[in-house]
């Protein structure tokens, strides 16, 4: 098997390090955090090392795998260790950053590396199991050499060529947040009309919504609030995008909570 360098082992990246580790993979493991390597231990701790920086995680990687919290943090951990791989390395990037930032990725990397953008859908359940929705972008010969390390983490979808995957995953996050968000004002309406949480969520999880509700009134995801402005700032778009993410930073107690809380935790409106 090919050498992975997995960088970031935060919520999502830890359980997908993890997967990696058990398929026998030859694995080195980076965090700023150094304390989160702590997490891949027992029998899954087997053929893996954990570096002390970035750098020394790629040196002699064939396969390097990023998942970061934004463009930002993807921007600053290549700057500290694309110089360290060889040619004929595939750099594989699943955090959620953009295409832009993705091109701009793919800019930084020195001749002869490749770059499969591939973001997922799922929080940390689905990233344990292996149930994510991988979205492939990138040359299909790279996408095929990516194969075997995206399909261990979920189920993967290409989407064309390079920067699709990073495209694709911005239109349907920003779907979801700013559907959950929207439903988070419906019912802070239905508190001010006297109709019953229990059962405005019964009558709306049985129509069109149905899929929006289970989401928000779900208790076994973790995706922070923060991270989900930090994506509709990505989609840029319309009034109704940025209402959405302004509604989400309006509250700083909710900011670590699963996006979840913006429905769950009652608020005034006015109607």
């Amino acid at each position: 098997m090919e050498k992975i360098a997995f960088l970031g082992l935060g919520r999502m990246g830890l359980p997908m390090a993890r997967r990696l580790a058990a398929a026998g993979h030859p694995l080195t493991v980076w965090n700023r955090s150094p304390g989160r390597a702590e997490g891949l231990t027992g029998d899954r701790r087997a053929g893996v090392t954990v570096a002390a920086t970035a750098a020394e995680a790629v040196r002699g990687a064939d396969v390097v795998v990023t998942m970061l919290s934004d463009p930002a943090a993807v921007a600053e951990v290549a700057g500290r260790c694309a110089a360290q791989l060889a040619p004929g390395a595939l750099w594989i990037d699943m955090s959620s950053i953009g295409p832009r930032a993705t091109a701009e990725l793919r800019e930084r990397l020195p001749q002869g590396v490749v770059l499969v953008d591939a973001p997922v859908i799922g929080s940390v359940g689905p990233a344990a199991s292996g149930e994510l929705v991988v979205f492939a972008g990138g040359e299909e010969a790279d996408v095929d050499r990516a194969w075997p390390v995206l399909e261990r983490l979920g189920r993967v979808r290409r989407c064309g060529g390079p920067g699709s995957g990073a495209a694709l995953k911005v239109v349907v996050i920003g779907a979801i947040v700013a559907s959950v968000t929207a439903l988070g004002e419906v019912m802070a309406v239905a508190d001010e009309l006297g109709v019953p949480r229990e059962q405005a969520r019964e009558v709306l999880s049985v129509g069109p919504l149905a899929g929006v509700v289970a989401r928000a009134f779900g208790t076994e995801a973790d995706f922070p609030v923060r991270l989900a402005a930090k994506d509709l700032a990505l989609a840029g778009g319309g009034p109704v995008l940025r209402a959405a993410r302004e509604v989400l930073l309006a509250d700083p107690s909710i900011a670590e909570r699963d996006l979840s809380a913006v429905v769950q935790v009652p608020r005034a409106v006015a109607v």
